[in-house]
Formats: structure tokens, sequence, C-alpha cells
């Protein structure tokens, strides 16, 4: 069986994916960037956008029956490489005990003002 979780973002239905999608006790988030979802806002700095992300990541992954600390991959999209270690505190408190494999990647994101996209693979315990 496969699950589908969204979490309202207009994008996911313009688009057409998925926030998150459960398969086989692995649960598979879609690259998140920093809107604030209630407002529609994006923050200005990549540390908050991270945080942001981050929230809605694990607002998706408790939906799918995971946590954050059962994520095992994590992809992160910078279009500005000098901003990634801003993020460092973030991401560190948030995975220190999950500890997942990570790769930061530097690429254009859809619009300017995105300054991180984040994308997780977990399990379900």
């Amino acid at each position: 069986m496969v699950q589908h979780i969204s979490t309202g973002s207009p994008f996911e239905k313009q688009i057409g994916y998925s926030r998150a999608v459960v398969a086989d006790g692995w649960v598979f988030v879609a690259g998140t960037t920093g809107y604030d979802y209630s407002t529609m806002t994006m923050p200005a700095h990549v540390e908050d956008q991270c945080d942001n992300a981050l929230k809605t990541i694990e607002k998706a992954l408790i939906e799918a029956g995971s946590s954050l600390d059962h994520v095992v991959r994590v992809n992160y999209i910078v279009p500005n490489p000098t901003d990634w270690p801003k993020c460092w505190p973030v991401t560190s408190k948030v995975f220190a005990k999950a500890k997942p494999a990570a790769t930061m990647i530097s690429a254009n994101l859809q619009e300017t003002a995105m300054k991180i996209e984040i994308e997780v693979t977990a399990r379900i315990p």
C-alpha cells in the first residue's frame, strides 16, 4: 500500500507531487523549502528557511508514522554554497540522533527567494 501525504502547499497541487510518499516501511519526503505555509511567507535568512523546511518535513514524517530521528538520508540543495555553513547549527541539532547520510548540492531553486531545499528518506520504526 502507498500513502500520499500533503501539507496543503499550493505547489503540491500546481506541480503535481506529494510532500511525502509512504511505501514498504519507507517515507520519501519531497524537496521542501523554507515557506511558512500558514502565512505563505518566505523568511529572508537561510537559517530561518532551513528551520521552516525541517519543521514541514517533521510534520510529514510524524503523519507517516516516523520522525526526524528515523531519517537515514538527507539531501540539502542551496543556490549559494556560502550559505550552507549558516545552517549547520540547525541541522546538527535536528539530526543529532539520526545522523543520516547527507549530501549538499549547489543548484538554482524554483524561486530566487528560496535559499535552501531539503529532501529526506526515513524508515518507519
